[in-house]
């Protein structure tokens, strides 16, 4: 397991940053990021190929399952007195991310989560998915594109997100 250890820090890195920005809470981040570690350990004789991506797609698989189950049960709107009361806009826009990248085709989820979340350049993107720029580059301007719109009309408990 050699090749995981220094692997380690790179990985741990991606996780992290992946998690952070769609959870928004750095205890929850790094929850995510050990659990997504320990499950590429696990897998490393199958995952040491195409580590950086899988571990940031399990990373945002994870962080988007922690999200569902602690998003609040009560409508933001009565919570907090009106249509966005005094609801943290960055929490209702996080909500709307989730939900976006959800609703996104796989391929266009792992190229925004990898080139957008995991902060991967084009090249790195289709070097991982093993495909090619001008795929990443499509996946990429389709799933960016579908996400605005998403954002821009979605309800979120009887609250339209920010757009």
């Amino acid at each position: 397991m050699t090749d995981f250890d220094a692997a380690f820090p790179a990985l741990a890195a991606i996780a992290h940053r992946v998690a952070f920005r769609i959870l928004g809470d750095r205890s929850d981040a790094e929850e995510v990021t050990q659990e997504a570690l320990a499950r590429a350990y696990a897998r490393w004789s199958s995952v040491g190929g195409h580590a950086e991506p899988w571990v940031a797609t399990v990373a945002a698989n994870l962080a988007i399952g922690r999200w569902r189950k602690r998003r609040p049960t009560v409508p933001l709107s009565a919570a907090h007195g009106g249509p966005t009361g005094g609801a943290d806009p960055a929490m209702l826009e996080r909500l709307g991310l989730v939900t976006a990248l959800r609703r996104l085709p796989k391929r266009q989820r792992e190229v925004v989560v990898l080139r957008y979340l995991a902060d991967l350049s084009e090249a790195q993107v289709a070097d991982q998915l093993e495909t090619s720029i001008g795929s990443v580059k499509q996946h990429a301007h389709r799933g960016l594109a579908r996400l605005r719109i998403e954002m821009q009309t979605q309800e979120v408990d009887g609250v339209r997100a920010p757009g």
